[in-house]
């Protein structure tokens, strides 16, 4: 993920408080943003199966940008 789509994902979900659908582009899972830390350039992602995990955003693709 570019810079200006992490703090697109970033914006959507912390100003408009809506989940971003992510694929990890290593392990092919899918997960909701939920939150992002900007000191480690990291995407919180909420899984399918409901854990919890934290992506680095180079290893992550906005499922919506995929699709276009």
């Amino acid at each position: 993920m570019r810079g200006s789509q992490y703090d697109k994902v970033c914006y959507w979900t912390e100003q408009r408080e809506e989940k971003v659908p992510i694929r990890n582009l290593k392990s092919g899972e899918v997960g909701y943003s939920f939150g992002c830390t900007y000191e480690g350039n990291t995407v919180q992602v909420r899984l399918e199966n409901g854990e919890l995990d934290s992506w680095p955003k180079e290893d992550c693709l906005e499922i919506m940008e995929a699709m276009q």
